[in-house]
């Protein structure tokens, strides 16, 4: 069996993070906060990738979950309501 590693160790604390930044998506009211932590969340990600040994995969997520479409989506909602109606 194997012992636990600083690098099992690592990839736990990034693992936690996206759990909770995905969390937080979801519980915002605030449109915009929740396209922070969604674009949060993708770069837990990328690091995650890194992490398993697959840059060019984290360098994709980076660039596309956290850039473009955060952008396009701060966009969107620049364009509405900011603040998500109940009912």
């Amino acid at each position: 069996m194997n012992a636990f590693t600083i690098d099992m160790g690592i990839q736990a604390i990034v693992l936690l993070g996206v759990l909770i930044t995905a969390y937080l998506t979801i519980r915002f009211r605030d449109l915009l906060a929740a396209a922070l932590m969604f674009a949060g969340m993708s770069l837990l990600l990328s690091l995650e990738f890194y992490s398993l040994h697959a840059p060019d995969v984290a360098i994709a997520e980076a660039a596309v979950g956290a850039g473009v479409v955060t952008a396009v989506v701060v966009y969107g909602i620049a364009k509405t309501e900011r603040w998500e109606v109940e009912g």
